[in-house]
């Protein structure tokens, strides 16, 4: 499986989801909106090890929905959550959505 982006998260592929069950969907709210990438559809758990997030779908397939981008769907399976970072002469800085 590829990454998958939307905005500045990105998912990579893992081989198994680790941590403790979070009891929400969100991956990520906006620092400045309020928006927030979340799975709106299919069967999905979150969890958290150690600051990192995890997302395991269980359906065939999850939509990943977020109120800037288009909605996507995300393929069963294990993902790890990143916000995605780029290089600027004055350093690494994440990517603004």
């Amino acid at each position: 499986m590829q990454p998958i982006r939307q905005g500045d998260v990105i998912l990579l592929p893992v081989q198994q989801v680790e941590g403790q069950k979070i009891p929400h969907l969100t991956l990520v709210e906006g620092e400045v909106t309020g928006h927030k990438h979340r799975i709106t559809e299919g069967k999905a758990e979150l969890s958290d090890k150690d600051g990192t997030l995890y997302l395991r779908v269980i359906s065939d397939s999850a939509l990943l929905a977020y109120e800037e981008h288009k909605a996507i769907s995300i393929p069963q399976g294990h993902w790890m959550v990143k916000i995605q970072r780029e290089y600027e002469p004055e350093g690494w800085r994440y990517v603004a959505d």
